[in-house]
């Protein structure tokens, strides 16, 4: 009889003995490397780096090269002023780690006081950054960011993680630039060496009263036939470099003068868990609270969204100019000016293979879907729940194209359900050909589209989004493949006529 060795009890056998799996001795396979302390509240005589005589500027943390293991690290309850910008990088299996020490109350905090960064990692790789506090709010109104990574002409980068952070009072300028104003920004720049990164986690961090970026990603390799016009090739000359192993997930994003999160220039990211509440509250320019533009394969699910300022925009989620194969689902969408999704490629981009399903929107306006000019192709909004109370949206979906004849549009809108408590509104502005409706629920809304399949009686529909006993929009939907595998709720997705909404359980009584 053959006996299986599990992966736990190999790792206890050569712990015991002392060896990795690979081969290498314990010691040689967790190197241990050099600590650094940061206290600017020290007396500055005879620093050293060390805790006991510990830097106190941010000039002296940046002083070194560091390497694998290495670790800087920034006294709770001090604040140090000015620009962190450290030279070195950790390796895949000893990342450079900068974070805090010492049992104070408060943060390590660290002040731009202004500047353009107040930390910059710049051509480096395999960093850890986590668990401080960061602000930038003198001089309003001029360029800066909280936390910036930049490559220029580097090549690949890897293994970042951002974890932790408390990130507030970032007041830049209202423009968008290879580098602009922003919480976290993730900026690749240069002509010459293609550059991205691979392997990027930015989660559990708290971002607040920003002016005017979230989280936000930006490239100058970028350069592909989908995005059309849309970029000067003379700033964005490279050829479309992807960062992948990108994933963003569990922050909490507040008072945002501009969008969210917007990333430019992924393949396969993955942005989850995160609360968005608060955004374009103070630009005039267009803003969104989860976007993509120039991505491929971008999944955004199990986030929340709402507080979207204006009508500027000013919806949860955008699929953007070059934006392919983008999946939003098991969201949560609520009180946004703007409304609900945004499909936008005008200036002769494409965007490709959208889809929305199994979402909810509860207040949603002032549409609830919004198409911008250029070929939208083999977009699917289906299972999704729309409940309007106190705001009825204009428009159900508002179709920019100055002329059915100037653009494409494959949009296919099945399975929803809206539900309107109000009056008025779900007009319908440019309609294109290329717009279908079947097997929705329309209720308390006057639908004059051809919806076959589809039912006009209460779908009892309950606050919490589910299906009351009896509801007509049970198993009354159309079968569609592919569709995710689970419901909002997380029930799984059964074979044979799936229910109407994003609610796929029993009528509950």
């Amino acid at each position: 009889m053959r006996h299986r060795v599990t992966a736990a009890a190999l790792a206890a056998l050569t712990a015991a003995a002392g060896v990795t799996v690979a081969g290498q001795t314990a010691a040689q396979a967790a190197p241990t490397g050099r600590t650094f302390h940061v206290d600017c509240s020290a007396d500055p005589a005879g620093a050293t780096g060390s805790k006991e005589h510990p830097w106190t500027t941010l000039a002296e943390a940046g002083s070194p090269t560091y390497g694998p293991g290495d670790r800087l690290l920034f006294k709770r309850g001090t604040t140090c002023t000015g620009t962190l910008a450290p030279r070195g990088e950790g390796s895949a299996r000893a990342p450079f780690t900068i974070a805090d020490y010492g049992s104070g109350e408060a943060r390590a905090k660290l002040d731009g006081a202004g500047a353009h960064d107040v930390v910059l990692l710049s051509n480096t790789q395999y960093v850890h950054l986590g668990d401080l506090e960061i602000t930038n709010a003198a001089a309003p109104g001029s360029e800066r960011n909280g936390v910036r990574l930049r490559l220029t002409d580097y090549g690949t980068a890897r293994g970042f993680k951002i974890s932790g952070l408390y990130i507030h009072d970032v007041r830049g300028g209202d423009y968008k630039t290879v580098s602009g104003s922003s919480a976290i920004q993730i900026a690749v720049e240069g002509k010459a060496k293609p550059s991205a990164y691979d392997g990027l986690d930015i989660s559990h961090n708290r971002i607040e009263d920003v002016d005017r970026e979230g989280i936000y990603f930006k490239s100058t390799f970028s350069k592909r036939d989908l995005v059309g016009q849309q970029q000067d090739p003379n700033v964005y000359p490279g050829e479309w470099t992807p960062s992948t192993g990108v994933r963003i997930h569990h922050n909490t994003l507040k008072s945002l003068a501009g969008d969210g999160m917007k990333l430019d220039t992924t393949s396969g990211a993955r942005v989850d868990h995160n609360r968005v509440d608060g955004f374009q509250l103070r630009s005039p320019s267009a803003n969104a609270g989860i976007w993509t533009f120039n991505t491929d394969d971008t999944t955004i699910e199990y986030n929340e969204v709402s507080g979207g300022g204006n009508t500027h925009d000013g919806m949860s989620f955008d699929a953007d100019g070059a934006s392919q194969n983008t999946v939003f689902q098991y969201n949560y969408s609520h009180d946004n000016a703007g409304g609900f999704l945004l499909i936008c490629p005008y200036s002769g981009a494409k965007t490709i293979g959208t889809v929305a399903r199994y979402n909810v929107s509860r207040n949603d306006g002032a549409r609830l879907i919004q198409n911008c000019w250029g070929p939208i192709l083999d977009t699917q909004i289906y299972n999704n729940t729309f409940h309007n109370k106190e705001k009825v949206p204009g428009y159900l979906v508002q179709d920019d194209a100055g002329s059915p004849a100037t653009t494409q549009h494959e949009l296919s809108i099945r399975n929803n359900i809206f539900v309107s408590e109000g009056t008025g509104g779900y007009a319908f502005k440019n309609p294109t050909p290329g717009l279908s409706f079947d097997h929705n629920a329309f209720h308390g809304i006057e639908m004059t589209r051809p919806n076959p399949g589809g039912i006009t009686e209460d779908p009892k529909l309950r606050d919490d989004f589910r299906l009351g006993e009896g509801s007509p929009a049970l198993a009354a939907g159309a079968v569609i493949e592919n569709n995710g595998g689970k419901d909002w709720f997380g029930n799984e997705l059964k074979p044979g006529a799936p229910n109407i909404g994003a609610y796929a359980g029993r009528g509950v009584k």
